[in-house]
Protein backbone atom coordinates (compact mmCIF):
# COMPACT_ATOMS: atom_id res chain seq x y z
CA UNK A 1 0.00 0.00 0.00
CA UNK A 2 1.72 3.44 -0.82
CA UNK A 3 2.07 5.96 1.84
CA UNK A 4 -0.38 8.79 2.42
CA UNK A 5 1.62 11.21 1.15
CA UNK A 6 1.50 9.59 -2.77
CA UNK A 7 -2.22 8.09 -1.73
CA UNK A 8 -3.70 10.50 -4.70
CA UNK A 9 -0.66 9.60 -7.81
CA UNK A 10 -1.95 5.98 -6.99
CA UNK A 11 -2.05 4.40 -11.05
CA UNK A 12 -2.46 0.52 -9.85
CA UNK A 13 -5.69 -0.44 -9.72
CA UNK A 14 -5.48 -3.22 -7.21
CA UNK A 15 -3.70 -1.02 -5.00
CA UNK A 16 -6.08 1.90 -5.66
CA UNK A 17 -9.18 -0.79 -4.99
CA UNK A 18 -7.52 -1.82 -1.50
CA UNK A 19 -6.75 1.84 -0.44
CA UNK A 20 -10.53 2.76 -1.13
CA UNK A 21 -11.56 0.08 0.76
CA UNK A 22 -9.56 0.49 3.86
CA UNK A 23 -10.79 4.26 3.39
CA UNK A 24 -13.94 2.79 4.04
CA UNK A 25 -13.38 0.35 6.75
CA UNK A 26 -12.09 3.50 8.92
CA UNK A 27 -14.65 5.72 7.91
CA UNK A 28 -17.35 3.47 9.31
CA UNK A 29 -18.40 1.29 6.28
CA UNK A 30 -16.95 -2.47 6.95
CA UNK A 31 -19.71 -3.53 4.07
CA UNK A 32 -19.02 -0.83 1.53
CA UNK A 33 -15.39 -1.70 1.89
CA UNK A 34 -16.28 -5.90 1.44
CA UNK A 35 -18.21 -4.46 -1.95
CA UNK A 36 -15.24 -2.24 -3.25
CA UNK A 37 -12.79 -4.80 -2.93
CA UNK A 38 -15.00 -7.00 -4.49
CA UNK A 39 -14.64 -5.05 -7.59
CA UNK A 40 -11.61 -6.78 -8.20
CA UNK A 41 -13.34 -9.79 -9.77
CA UNK A 42 -14.81 -7.18 -12.01
CA UNK A 43 -11.53 -6.48 -13.48
CA UNK A 44 -11.21 -9.85 -14.67
CA UNK A 45 -14.72 -10.67 -16.07
CA UNK A 46 -15.72 -10.04 -19.93
CA UNK A 47 -17.93 -7.09 -19.35
CA UNK A 48 -17.71 -3.65 -20.40
CA UNK A 49 -17.71 -1.95 -17.31
CA UNK A 50 -14.91 -4.52 -16.31
CA UNK A 51 -13.17 -3.54 -19.19
CA UNK A 52 -13.92 0.33 -19.03
CA UNK A 53 -11.96 -0.06 -15.48
CA UNK A 54 -9.11 -2.33 -16.10
CA UNK A 55 -8.24 0.41 -19.23
CA UNK A 56 -8.94 3.74 -16.90
CA UNK A 57 -6.83 6.76 -18.28
CA UNK A 58 -5.76 8.63 -14.93
CA UNK A 59 -5.11 8.65 -11.28
CA UNK A 60 -7.75 5.75 -10.27
CA UNK A 61 -8.50 7.71 -6.59
CA UNK A 62 -8.07 11.13 -7.69
CA UNK A 63 -11.00 10.49 -10.18
CA UNK A 64 -12.80 8.27 -7.67
CA UNK A 65 -12.74 5.67 -9.69
CA UNK A 66 -13.67 3.23 -7.44
CA UNK A 67 -16.55 5.30 -5.71
CA UNK A 68 -18.26 6.25 -9.09
CA UNK A 69 -19.29 2.29 -9.63
CA UNK A 70 -19.78 1.57 -6.63
CA UNK A 71 -22.74 4.44 -6.34
CA UNK A 72 -24.02 2.59 -9.18
CA UNK A 73 -24.24 -0.86 -7.32
CA UNK A 74 -25.32 1.33 -4.36
CA UNK A 75 -28.36 2.32 -6.48
CA UNK A 76 -29.41 -1.02 -7.30
CA UNK A 77 -30.16 -1.69 -4.03
CA UNK A 78 -31.89 1.58 -3.32
CA UNK A 79 -33.96 1.36 -6.92
CA UNK A 80 -34.62 -2.14 -5.73
CA UNK A 81 -33.43 -3.03 -9.05
CA UNK A 82 -31.07 -6.07 -7.16
CA UNK A 83 -31.34 -5.98 -3.20
CA UNK A 84 -28.66 -8.87 -3.03
CA UNK A 85 -26.04 -6.70 -1.95
CA UNK A 86 -28.47 -5.02 0.72
CA UNK A 87 -26.90 -8.29 2.68
CA UNK A 88 -23.04 -7.05 2.31
CA UNK A 89 -24.03 -3.25 3.19
CA UNK A 90 -26.01 -4.39 6.11
CA UNK A 91 -23.33 -7.17 7.40
CA UNK A 92 -24.91 -10.28 6.86
CA UNK A 93 -22.83 -11.63 4.03
CA UNK A 94 -19.01 -11.36 5.27
CA UNK A 95 -16.95 -14.07 3.33
CA UNK A 96 -14.94 -12.01 0.53
CA UNK A 97 -14.90 -14.98 -1.95
CA UNK A 98 -18.88 -15.02 -2.07
CA UNK A 99 -18.89 -11.12 -1.99
CA UNK A 100 -16.24 -10.94 -5.07
CA UNK A 101 -18.43 -13.49 -6.73
CA UNK A 102 -21.44 -11.55 -5.92
CA UNK A 103 -20.21 -8.29 -6.93
CA UNK A 104 -18.94 -10.22 -10.21
CA UNK A 105 -21.99 -11.65 -11.00
CA UNK A 106 -24.38 -8.30 -10.49
CA UNK A 107 -22.26 -6.63 -12.41
CA UNK A 108 -23.01 -8.77 -15.66
CA UNK A 109 -26.68 -8.47 -15.21
CA UNK A 110 -26.73 -5.24 -15.41
CA UNK A 111 -23.76 -4.32 -17.50
CA UNK A 112 -25.44 -1.20 -19.57
CA UNK A 113 -26.78 0.07 -16.45
CA UNK A 114 -23.66 0.32 -14.66
CA UNK A 115 -21.19 1.62 -16.99
CA UNK A 116 -22.41 5.16 -16.98
CA UNK A 117 -21.82 5.29 -13.55
CA UNK A 118 -18.03 5.34 -14.59
CA UNK A 119 -18.65 8.73 -16.96
CA UNK A 120 -18.46 11.41 -13.78
CA UNK A 121 -17.47 11.65 -10.11
CA UNK A 122 -19.56 10.70 -7.35
CA UNK A 123 -21.79 13.99 -6.10
CA UNK A 124 -20.44 13.61 -2.58
CA UNK A 125 -22.77 17.04 -1.18
CA UNK A 126 -22.40 16.23 2.30
CA UNK A 127 -24.66 18.90 4.76
CA UNK A 128 -21.95 17.72 7.91
CA UNK A 129 -19.36 19.27 6.19
CA UNK A 130 -20.98 22.66 6.46
CA UNK A 131 -20.08 22.58 10.47
CA UNK A 132 -16.44 23.47 9.40
CA UNK A 133 -17.49 26.21 6.90
CA UNK A 134 -19.80 27.32 9.68
CA UNK A 135 -16.97 27.53 12.22
CA UNK A 136 -14.76 29.07 9.97
CA UNK A 137 -17.12 31.75 9.46
CA UNK A 138 -17.28 31.59 13.56
CA UNK A 139 -13.64 32.62 13.53
CA UNK A 140 -13.45 35.17 10.75
CA UNK A 141 -16.43 37.00 12.32
CA UNK A 142 -14.08 38.54 15.15
CA UNK A 143 -11.07 39.83 12.44
CA UNK A 144 -13.83 40.98 9.74
CA UNK A 145 -17.37 42.08 8.99
CA UNK A 146 -19.81 39.37 10.26
CA UNK A 147 -22.02 40.07 7.35
CA UNK A 148 -20.59 37.39 4.43
CA UNK A 149 -21.38 37.17 0.91
CA UNK A 150 -20.89 33.45 0.54
CA UNK A 151 -19.70 31.33 -3.06
CA UNK A 152 -19.62 28.21 -3.60
CA UNK A 153 -17.28 25.76 -5.61
CA UNK A 154 -18.08 22.35 -6.91
CA UNK A 155 -21.74 23.34 -5.16
CA UNK A 156 -23.61 19.80 -6.94
CA UNK A 157 -27.02 19.92 -5.56
CA UNK A 158 -26.45 22.66 -3.54
CA UNK A 159 -26.84 20.90 -0.46
CA UNK A 160 -24.19 23.41 1.62
CA UNK A 161 -25.46 26.56 -0.85
CA UNK A 162 -28.06 26.19 2.03
CA UNK A 163 -25.95 26.01 4.84
CA UNK A 164 -27.11 29.51 6.30
CA UNK A 165 -30.71 27.54 6.79
CA UNK A 166 -29.52 25.11 8.95
CA UNK A 167 -29.19 24.79 12.54
CA UNK A 168 -25.85 24.07 14.29
CA UNK A 169 -24.48 23.21 17.51
CA UNK A 170 -20.65 23.47 17.28
CA UNK A 171 -19.65 22.29 20.63
CA UNK A 172 -22.37 24.05 22.81
CA UNK A 173 -22.14 26.89 20.13
CA UNK A 174 -25.41 27.53 18.69
CA UNK A 175 -25.92 29.20 15.52
CA UNK A 176 -29.00 28.97 12.64
CA UNK A 177 -32.65 29.29 13.28
CA UNK A 178 -33.62 26.95 15.63
CA UNK A 179 -36.57 25.57 14.13
CA UNK A 180 -34.60 24.45 11.03
CA UNK A 181 -35.14 20.55 9.54
CA UNK A 182 -31.57 20.32 8.86
CA UNK A 183 -29.58 19.91 12.32
CA UNK A 184 -26.20 19.57 12.29
CA UNK A 185 -25.01 18.81 15.84
CA UNK A 186 -20.97 17.02 14.98
CA UNK A 187 -18.90 15.48 17.56
CA UNK A 188 -16.92 18.81 18.82
CA UNK A 189 -13.02 17.81 20.00
CA UNK A 190 -11.23 20.46 21.45
CA UNK A 191 -12.30 23.81 22.51
CA UNK A 192 -15.51 25.90 21.20
CA UNK A 193 -15.32 27.96 18.43
CA UNK A 194 -15.40 31.46 19.28
CA UNK A 195 -19.59 32.88 19.86
CA UNK A 196 -20.26 35.05 17.11
CA UNK A 197 -23.54 36.10 14.81
CA UNK A 198 -22.44 35.82 11.00
CA UNK A 199 -24.97 37.25 9.12
CA UNK A 200 -24.89 35.56 5.13
CA UNK A 201 -26.36 38.17 3.03
CA UNK A 202 -26.33 36.14 -0.17
CA UNK A 203 -24.67 32.71 -1.13
CA UNK A 204 -24.43 30.90 -4.55
CA UNK A 205 -22.34 28.01 -6.13
CA UNK A 206 -21.24 26.68 -9.48
CA UNK A 207 -20.77 23.18 -10.76
CA UNK A 208 -20.00 21.51 -13.99
CA UNK A 209 -23.05 19.25 -13.92
CA UNK A 210 -25.25 20.56 -11.26
CA UNK A 211 -28.01 18.53 -9.36
CA UNK A 212 -32.34 19.97 -9.07
CA UNK A 213 -32.34 18.37 -5.47
CA UNK A 214 -35.90 19.37 -5.95
CA UNK A 215 -36.51 16.63 -7.63
CA UNK A 216 -37.12 12.45 -6.19
CA UNK A 217 -34.46 11.12 -9.02
CA UNK A 218 -31.86 13.65 -7.96
CA UNK A 219 -32.09 13.12 -4.43
CA UNK A 220 -31.91 9.03 -5.14
CA UNK A 221 -28.57 9.99 -7.37
CA UNK A 222 -26.86 11.91 -3.76
CA UNK A 223 -27.81 8.87 -1.62
CA UNK A 224 -26.84 6.37 -4.08
CA UNK A 225 -22.76 7.75 -3.63
CA UNK A 226 -23.92 7.63 0.20
CA UNK A 227 -22.32 4.70 2.39
CA UNK A 228 -25.16 2.63 2.83
CA UNK A 229 -24.01 2.20 6.22
CA UNK A 230 -24.39 5.86 7.05
CA UNK A 231 -28.09 6.24 8.01
CA UNK A 232 -27.88 10.04 9.67
CA UNK A 233 -26.20 11.51 5.79
CA UNK A 234 -29.15 9.72 4.13
CA UNK A 235 -31.93 11.50 6.63
CA UNK A 236 -29.60 15.07 5.86
CA UNK A 237 -30.18 14.14 2.21
CA UNK A 238 -34.25 13.98 3.04
CA UNK A 239 -34.25 17.26 4.70
CA UNK A 240 -31.47 18.81 2.61
CA UNK A 241 -34.32 18.27 -0.04
CA UNK A 242 -37.17 19.31 1.84
CA UNK A 243 -35.79 22.81 1.60
CA UNK A 244 -34.63 22.89 -1.68
CA UNK A 245 -38.27 22.08 -2.75
CA UNK A 246 -39.36 25.11 0.00
CA UNK A 247 -36.80 27.65 -2.39
CA UNK A 248 -34.10 26.30 -4.41
CA UNK A 249 -30.40 27.09 -3.79
CA UNK A 250 -28.88 29.38 -6.73
CA UNK A 251 -26.46 26.86 -8.55
CA UNK A 252 -25.26 27.53 -12.07
CA UNK A 253 -23.82 25.52 -14.15
CA UNK A 254 -20.43 26.79 -14.97
CA UNK A 255 -16.87 25.86 -14.52
CA UNK A 256 -14.90 27.35 -10.97
CA UNK A 257 -12.93 29.60 -13.02
CA UNK A 258 -15.28 31.44 -14.51
CA UNK A 259 -17.41 31.45 -12.12
CA UNK A 260 -14.67 32.85 -9.57
CA UNK A 261 -13.81 35.66 -11.84
CA UNK A 262 -17.09 36.65 -13.11
CA UNK A 263 -18.46 36.87 -9.11
CA UNK A 264 -14.97 38.79 -8.09
CA UNK A 265 -15.73 41.31 -11.27
CA UNK A 266 -19.08 42.24 -9.83
CA UNK A 267 -19.30 44.98 -7.21
CA UNK A 268 -18.96 44.30 -3.90
CA UNK A 269 -21.43 45.63 -1.21
CA UNK A 270 -19.89 48.00 1.76
CA UNK A 271 -19.44 46.19 5.21
CA UNK A 272 -19.56 42.47 3.55
CA UNK A 273 -16.87 39.85 3.29
CA UNK A 274 -16.79 38.18 0.26
CA UNK A 275 -16.15 34.49 0.84
CA UNK A 276 -14.98 31.52 -1.62
CA UNK A 277 -15.55 28.45 0.07
CA UNK A 278 -15.81 24.62 -1.35
CA UNK A 279 -15.16 21.47 0.57
CA UNK A 280 -13.48 17.97 -0.79
CA UNK A 281 -14.11 19.00 -4.19
CA UNK A 282 -10.51 20.72 -4.95
CA UNK A 283 -9.09 17.62 -6.35
CA UNK A 284 -11.93 17.01 -9.45
CA UNK A 285 -10.98 20.97 -10.29
CA UNK A 286 -8.26 20.77 -13.79
CA UNK A 287 -5.74 21.90 -12.37
CA UNK A 288 -5.61 24.60 -15.30
CA UNK A 289 -8.61 26.05 -13.10
CA UNK A 290 -7.05 25.75 -10.09
CA UNK A 291 -4.66 27.87 -11.36
CA UNK A 292 -7.00 30.39 -12.78
CA UNK A 293 -8.90 30.28 -9.34
CA UNK A 294 -5.43 31.15 -7.22
CA UNK A 295 -4.47 33.73 -9.62
CA UNK A 296 -8.20 35.49 -9.81
CA UNK A 297 -8.21 35.46 -5.85
CA UNK A 298 -4.83 36.84 -5.62
CA UNK A 299 -5.98 39.67 -7.86
CA UNK A 300 -9.06 40.45 -5.89
CA UNK A 301 -6.72 40.68 -2.48
CA UNK A 302 -4.69 43.68 -3.76
CA UNK A 303 -8.32 45.44 -3.75
CA UNK A 304 -9.56 44.07 -0.45
CA UNK A 305 -10.30 46.67 2.45
CA UNK A 306 -11.27 46.34 6.16
CA UNK A 307 -14.32 47.45 4.46
CA UNK A 308 -14.87 45.10 1.40
CA UNK A 309 -13.12 41.99 2.81
CA UNK A 310 -12.20 39.12 0.98
CA UNK A 311 -11.76 35.33 2.56
CA UNK A 312 -11.18 31.92 1.29
CA UNK A 313 -12.40 28.86 2.90
CA UNK A 314 -11.36 25.69 2.08
CA UNK A 315 -12.20 21.61 3.96
CA UNK A 316 -10.10 19.67 1.63
CA UNK A 317 -7.50 16.68 2.24
CA UNK A 318 -4.19 17.27 3.22
CA UNK A 319 -2.19 15.11 0.32
CA UNK A 320 0.63 14.70 2.56
CA UNK A 321 -1.36 12.85 5.76
CA UNK A 322 -5.08 12.40 4.38
CA UNK A 323 -6.96 14.46 7.11
CA UNK A 324 -9.43 16.94 6.00
CA UNK A 325 -8.62 20.09 6.99
CA UNK A 326 -10.22 23.76 7.23
CA UNK A 327 -7.90 25.99 6.52
CA UNK A 328 -9.01 30.25 6.59
CA UNK A 329 -7.31 33.31 4.77
CA UNK A 330 -8.45 36.89 4.43
CA UNK A 331 -7.55 39.82 3.48
CA UNK A 332 -6.73 42.77 3.36
CA UNK A 333 -4.49 41.02 6.45
CA UNK A 334 -3.10 38.77 3.55
CA UNK A 335 -2.04 36.45 6.46
CA UNK A 336 -1.09 32.63 5.49
CA UNK A 337 -4.16 30.31 5.38
CA UNK A 338 -4.76 29.81 9.30
CA UNK A 339 -5.43 25.73 10.02
CA UNK A 340 -9.19 25.98 12.17
CA UNK A 341 -9.84 22.39 12.38
CA UNK A 342 -9.62 19.16 11.44
CA UNK A 343 -12.83 17.15 11.09
CA UNK A 344 -14.28 13.51 9.43
CA UNK A 345 -14.62 13.49 5.96
CA UNK A 346 -18.67 13.15 6.37
CA UNK A 347 -18.92 16.15 8.98
CA UNK A 348 -19.33 13.65 12.07
CA UNK A 349 -16.77 15.27 14.00
CA UNK A 350 -15.11 18.50 14.07
CA UNK A 351 -11.57 18.61 15.66
CA UNK A 352 -11.20 22.29 16.88
CA UNK A 353 -7.47 23.45 17.00
CA UNK A 354 -7.64 27.29 16.87
CA UNK A 355 -8.07 29.22 20.38
CA UNK A 356 -11.54 31.50 20.46
CA UNK A 357 -9.95 34.66 20.56
CA UNK A 358 -8.30 36.23 17.37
Amino acid sequence: MANRASVMDIKSLPEAIEWQARHAEEGGAPGTARVIRGLMAVLASDTATGRRMAGWQGLTLKDAMPLRINGGLHNLVLTGADTRLGAVYRGDLTDQHAIDALVREVVERFDARLLPWLDGPPQTNEAGRSASVMAGLLWLAQRVSPRFEMLELGASAGINTMMERYFYDLGGVTVGPADSPMRIVPEWRGPTPPHATPEIVSIRGCDVSPVNLAEPEAALLLKSYVWPEAAERMARIDAAALLARQSPPEVVQQDAAAFVQEALARPQQSGVTRVLFHSIVWQYVPDDQQEAVTAAMAEAAQSASADRPLAWITLETNRATFRHELHVRYWPEGEEPALLACAHPHGAWVEWLAGQEP
